[in-house]
């Protein structure tokens, strides 16, 4: 897996040990190996990773078909928790359904490293 080192640094993205791709435009990958920093209470990984996760993977497709000099921003995403995940790596992969004038429309899942659902999500983008 090769990191896009072209997409940024946060600091989120540093905490989360997260590592992004864009293998092909209109698609974003958002990579976790599940540690202890991301788990809740109750010992499955946060909800707000699998969320930071998806929307990452978002922006990265966002950009990936962006006209250069033009930016993109989160307008709306939902995301659909479909089972726990507490130990080995998650994947998000985002795809671009259509891009606008103003806002791009995308779709993504969470798998865990045994290929098993995670989440689903659904996204608009407004490109800036």
């Amino acid at each position: 897996m090769t990191e896009d080192v072209q997409y940024g640094e946060f600091p989120l993205k540093s905490f989360l040990e997260m590592t992004i791709e864009g293998p092909e435009p209109g698609i974003g990958t958002a990579h976790v190996q599940i540690g202890d920093h991301h788990l809740n209470p109750n010992g499955v990984v946060h909800g707000g990773v699998l969320f930071t996760m998806v929307d990452t993977a978002m922006g990265k497709a966002t950009m990936s078909v962006l006209d250069e000099g033009r930016f993109c921003a989160s307008v709306e995403v939902n995301l659909r928790f479909i089972r726990p995940a507490s130990e080995g790596a998650l994947t998000a992969v985002a795809e671009v359904l259509k891009r606008g004038r103003g806002i791009v429309h995308l779709q993504a899942r969470v798998t865990g490293g045994d290929d098993r659902l995670i989440a689903t999500a659904a996204g608009t983008f407004a490109i800036i």
